[in-house]
This record gives structure tokens, sequence and C-alpha cells, in this order.
């Protein structure tokens, strides 16, 4: 049985309790939003396996969550830096112009004039924003604002256009 396209939402960044539950860190944009998808896969040892989540809440400023078959703290360290991912076609389909992260990382960054910046590693979001981690002869930081710096984005050919100085 061949594994679906999967597309990482989170991971477990550390064990919560003393009976198997673990915290979460989510990407999806609402914090608890990871919680509604099913099936999940953990990603251990490199390689993407089903794992049943039993139970999952907000508990402060996170989210922690119960996972089939982990019943103690020990089971739940061992799944500490855990992707965790689902298959696409559980995602929710995206409008004209909304992209997903996953689908961005390892994307090439142009610039209008075809000047290679590098290729993106990784998004994070600011109030205002989210940006770019671009790696090439060094890390830039680019706004994602759709139509300013960011002028195209083409999933097939894994390369986004931006208006933005080789310099800065």
């Amino acid at each position: 049985m061949s594994q679906p396209d999967i597309v990482t939402l989170g991971k477990i960044s550390a064990a919560f309790g003393i009976k198997g539950w673990v915290k979460v860190f989510s990407h999806t944009h609402h914090l608890d939003g990871i919680l509604g998808y099913k099936p999940w896969f953990l990603k251990v040892a490199g390689e993407w396996q089903p794992c049943k989540l039993l139970n999952g809440q907000i508990q402060g400023k996170g989210i922690v969550a119960q996972l089939d078959g982990v019943v103690d703290r020990t089971q739940a360290e061992k799944l500490i830096g855990c992707e965790i991912g689902v298959p696409r076609s559980c995602l929710h389909p995206l409008d004209t112009g909304e992209y997903y992260w996953a689908d961005l990382i390892g994307m090439e960054v142009v610039t209008i004039d075809g000047v290679l910046l590098g290729t993106v590693d990784h998004l994070f979001e600011t109030g205002a924003n989210d940006v770019l981690v671009v790696q090439g002869e060094r890390e830039r930081l680019l706004p994602w604002v759709l139509d300013t710096f960011i002028k195209s984005v083409s999933l097939n050919e894994k390369r986004i256009v931006v208006d933005w100085d080789p310099d800065f």
C-alpha cells in the first residue's frame, strides 16, 4: 500500500504530564485547527506512520494531544520532534492567490530581473504579514505581500518571482 501525499501541519514539541499526552506546535492558521484534521501521520525515523488522535485541546498558549498507544511520559518523550502530517486530500481547497506554506518550501526565488536569490527554507508569521526565509549566498527575509513584493507564484515551475533588490 503506498502512502498518500502528506503535508506537514505541525510537530510534537514536548511531553505533557505523565499519562502520555504531548505538546503540539501547530502550523495551522487557528492554533487548534490541527485538531480538526484526521487522520494524522507522524514522521518517525524519516517514515510517515499513521497515528490516531484520541483527544486534543488548547492548553495555555499551546495545544496538547492524546495519541492512541502512547500511555506514559516515556513513550511521549520518544515522539518529541516528530512532524505531524495529514494527507493532502484532507486539506481545504484554497482560493486563487492562496498557498499552503508546505508548497512554498523549496521553491526557487528570483527577482523580476531574473536574479536567483535562493530557495524558500521556511516561513514565519509576524503580526503584519508572513515572511519568506530565503537561503542563497546569504539568508534573506522577504515579506509575503502579494503584488507588492511577491509578483508571481508558479507551483508547477516551483518558482516565486519577487520585486526585491538583490543587494538588500
